[in-house]
């Protein structure tokens, strides 16, 4: 089962448009129909794949008679706008691109309407490796496949063909950059992004490559992954009608996964944002999202390539919940430009090991920043939400090169001087009072007045020490002290005021 709603969202995903709709959004889609012959009884059902169909309207009449209040069809421009004219007929219409063929359309909606929850860590990943060894029996060489990323999705069991970079990308679960490198250097993902041919690959025993023929795998013009075969010469014949053939059906299974797993992540991002945002059953979600009731980290992150900010966290967002099972330590939500990953544990170790592994699993070129929330209780983590946010700003304004992630309970005292600093810039710090008539003084008469101020109160009024920091002598530090007296009125015998004089100080800094 799945909403009208969600399904039009992740059939939008695949050229998929809602032309009309006189049903309510929220309505309930249970079950799929495909047209009968002419002399049957149309079955009953939700949607209908109006697979055959003359005309929209020929469509909407098909569902009418099944009792479907939502139909599928297929076509351009002139489709869609007859569509839009049929909203007195009581069927919502859907027009998809005729560059999705029905195979594919049909492999998406069975998995969301019928299959609802499966996703990834369910039997798609099984049905992916079992696909990968017929495959490999059908072209007689070993198999892997792999999404866009050239992450592994599934490969077949004839290790004894296994070379040295085959081995070492099912082990490290992607291609190497070394091997993608090679890649690039020969046009090969030049090729699967143009063309639906298999290429033959040449050995490389420097990089412990044998022969490749890889193909990719699309649904309609999105490139949705690859199969290499390896082999020592290019396929011919019925070997190569079977890689070919293979690469589609590949396609409908890893459809069926996106669509599931998009379903898995909804269902997860919505109740990661309930927590961050507060809910009165918060032990409740955390348990409906498969973590322990024990203290949890609030991980915040911006990846982004240069000025462009969005395809970069959708990749991060991608990675983060991308898993078989529930094996993934954390679950994770996008709200705005921001990816937050609720992590379970008190340590900060392995908060910063999952800022790691999200590194290294993006593209090089990808800035990735990020932010640690102190240990939190379900209910205080829209805290601990907060605490991440200002974290992830302080490591922005950090140099590039500090790649370690600050947490609140070790950054605490950055972060309330960063809100200071932001007060500051905001004009909300006194234009009047010491430290302001001090500082305008230092500028009209070059003076170090508030250099000297600020060392004498970091070494609570120790004169020798405050000398040594400024490498002057002690005498200096007394005489300026004095003289401070004398352009403004300078307490510092009152404890109250050498403290506001510090916080007025360091929001400067």
């Amino acid at each position: 089962m799945v909403r009208l709603d969600r399904l039009v969202n992740v059939l939008g995903g695949y050229g998929v448009r809602l032309c009309c709709c006189p049903v309510p959004r929220s309505a309930e889609v249970r079950s799929v129909v495909l047209p009968e012959a002419a002399d049957q009884e149309a079955v009953p059902g939700d949607l209908f794949l109006a697979v055959g169909a003359g005309s929209v309207t020929e469509a909407v009449e098909w569902a009418a008679s099944a009792r479907a209040f939502a139909v599928l069809v297929r076509g351009g421009a002139d489709v869609a706008r007859e569509a839009s004219g049929l909203a007195d007929r009581g069927v919502a219409v859907l027009v998809a691109d005729p560059a999705v063929s029905w195979g594919q359309l049909a492999g998406v909606v069975y998995g969301l309407v019928l299959e609802g929850r499966e996703t990834e860590s369910g039997r798609g990943p099984t049905d992916l490796f079992a696909l990968a060894d017929s495959l490999a029996a059908a072209v007689g060489g070993a198999v892997t496949i792999e999404d866009r990323l050239s992450r592994v999705l599934a490969y077949s069991g004839m290790w004894q063909e296994a070379d040295p970079a085959r081995s070492a990308t099912i082990l490290g679960r992607r291609a190497s950059d070394r091997l993608r490198a090679l890649f690039e250097a020969r046009g090969v993902f030049a090729h699967l992004t143009a063309s639906d041919e298999p290429l033959f690959v040449e050995e490389d025993p420097a990089h412990g490559l044998s022969g490749r023929v890889v193909v990719a795998v699309r649904a309609g013009r999105e490139l949705l992954g690859s199969v290499w075969v390896a082999c020592a010469r290019p396929l011919t014949g019925v070997r190569r009608t079977a890689l070919v053939d293979g690469a589609r059906t590949v396609a409908l299974h890893l459809l069926r996964l996106r669509a599931s797993a998009d379903l898995e992540r909804q269902v997860e991002s919505d109740l990661v944002i309930r927590l961050l945002e507060g809910t009165a059953d918060a032990s409740t979600v955390l348990s409906q999202l498969g973590l322990p009731q024990e203290p949890v980290r609030v991980i915040a992150v911006h990846a982004h390539v240069r000025a462009e900010w969005h395809a970069a966290l959708l990749l991060a967002f991608e990675w983060a919940t991308t898993g078989f099972g529930w094996s993934r330590p954390g679950r994770s939500a996008l709200s705005g430009n921001t990816l937050y990953t609720v992590l379970p544990g008190e340590q900060v170790t392995a908060a910063r090991t999952w800022v790691a592994a999200l590194r290294a699993g993006l593209p090089a070129h990808v800035t990735v920043s990020a932010g640690i929330g102190g240990p939190a209780s379900a209910a205080d983590l829209p805290a601990g939400r907060q605490e991440a946010d200002e974290c992830l700003a302080l490591h922005e304004t950090r140099a590039p090169g500090d790649s370690e992630p600050p947490a609140y309970d070790e950054s605490w005292d950055d972060i309330l001087l960063q809100r200071l600093r932001a007060a500051a810039r905001a004009g909300r710090t006194p234009a009047r009072g010491p430290v302001a008539e001090l500082r305008r003084y230092d500028q009209e008469h070059g003076t170090q007045f508030v250099p000297t101020l600020r060392a004498w109160l970091d070494d609570q009024g120790d004169l020798g020490d405050a000398a040594e920091r400024l490498g002057v002598h002690p005498n200096t530090v007394r005489n300026r002290l004095r003289r401070m007296t004398e352009v403004t009125a300078l307490d510092l015998g009152d404890a109250r005021k050498r403290l506001a004089m510090i916080i007025d100080l360091a929001a400067a800094d």
